[in-house]
């Protein structure tokens, strides 16, 4: 996989085409793919960096589902082969929470992301609180009773798996 780096960022979308397009634009000028998940429906960074390893491995063993990588990283995080599902991962009008992943690592698109998103990083969404828990549950088909057994403190992992399983559905 790609050296990635993954930031923590804040925006107001209030065209989502519009913003993809700019973002689109930054990263073919830059030679570097930008990958933008709503970190409402993620199992934290971990979650994020898992759905990156999954997608270039797709990309490198040519087996993606889908013709961009960003695409790939989006199914992946969504755990499912349906662009629809997929494209709830990513960004949405309205305010944003993202986790901002740059593959490979670029200061150039760095800089120039950066006019357009609020850094994050200081804040803590690690955390599992109970709203949190029940959306990871029903996006991910997790029953009470697995939570049970394994533990909120092992959802993330529950969530990795699901991404995981993707690779045997092909």
């Amino acid at each position: 996989m790609e050296s990635c780096s993954i930031r923590q960022v804040r925006v107001r979308i209030d065209d989502r085409e519009g913003f993809l397009r700019r973002v689109n634009d930054i990263a073919a000028r830059t030679g570097t793919h930008v990958i933008l998940f709503d970190a409402e429906r993620m199992a934290g960074k971990s979650h994020a960096r898992s759905a990156l390893c999954h997608a270039f491995r797709s990309l490198e063993n040519g087996t993606m589902i889908s013709s961009k990588v960003e695409m790939e990283a989006l199914l992946y995080a969504a755990g499912s082969r349906q662009i629809v599902e997929a494209v709830r991962f990513g960004i949405h009008e309205g305010e944003n929470r993202l986790y901002l992943c740059l593959c490979p690592e670029s200061d150039d698109a760095w800089n120039e992301l950066a006019p357009l998103f609020s850094p994050a990083d200081d804040e803590d969404w690690e955390t599992l609180d109970p709203g949190k828990v029940a959306i990871l549950c029903e996006l991910f088909s997790i029953t009470p009773l697995e939570l049970e057994v394994c533990g909120v403190e092992r959802l993330p992992d529950i969530v990795r798996e699901r991404v995981a399983l993707l690779e045997v559905y092909r």
